[in-house]
């Protein structure tokens, strides 16, 4: 299977840099390029990716607001977030508007590589801890009790298990780890996080553990 690739960036040497990368693999295909988040949305309308490497700063439509259109109007897309610095309040931005993760701009090929093959297989790129510590950094932006409400009724959808699994998560537990803590086998605590998901129609691990610090089943430290 060829991983469809859509480049997005307003430099053109990083976008160059990026597909000269890419199309030295067999298994992956970058399928378009846009220089800002508009022509993004564009081309995924057209192009449908399995993966969008998605700059956040771009004038006009930027990185993230980009990220929440080419979610709706292409859901089996995954977007990956490329930023300058690994506590970028954008990236965090970019997480809560649906990416499956970000990467470094300065990352090793090798990486860049590995993350695109596993968010298209599902997986989330960014580890739970590295999202814990976004979100603690930028905890402003996680609504007040008052307000998850919301959060709540889609809580109660869950058994107390499932729950229990979800605090762990939430508080960057890998799913090993979970299960030591849980007395549970390691497939046990996978299909826990895939109800998990199903129930709270959340898209990855990443949007787990936003969740439970919306939902203020975990906190800021």
């Amino acid at each position: 299977m060829t991983i469809r690739i859509l480049i997005v960036d307003d430099e053109a040497l990083l976008r160059m840099a990026f597909s000269t990368v890419l199309e030295s693999q067999p298994d992956m295909a970058p399928v378009g390029e846009a220089a800002d988040g508009a022509e993004a949305v564009r081309l995924a309308r057209e192009l449908r990716p399995d993966v969008v490497l998605m700059d956040v700063r771009m004038p006009g439509t930027d990185g993230i607001e980009a990220t929440r259109q080419v979610i709706q109007i292409s859901p089996q897309s995954r977007v990956l977030i490329l930023t300058t610095f690994d506590l970028d309040e954008y990236a965090f931005d970019g997480l809560r508007a649906g990416a499956s993760g970000f990467l470094l701009k300065n990352t090793r090929p090798e990486e860049l590589l590995t993350a695109i093959r596993n968010v298209a297989a599902g997986d989330a790129v960014v580890s739970p801890r590295i999202t814990r510590r976004l979100l603690e950094n930028f905890c402003a932006h996680v609504p007040d009790a008052n307000s998850s409400t919301e959060h709540d009724a889609r809580l109660n959808q869950l058994s107390a298990r499932e729950r229990e699994v979800l605090v762990h998560v939430g508080r960057g537990l890998s799913n090993t780890e979970i299960a030591a803590a849980l007395n549970l086998a390691e497939a046990t605590v996978k299909s826990h996080l895939g109800r998990i998901l199903q129930k709270l129609e959340l898209r990855d691990r990443v949007q787990v553990v936003i969740f439970a610090y919306e939902s203020r089943l975990v906190q800021p430290s």
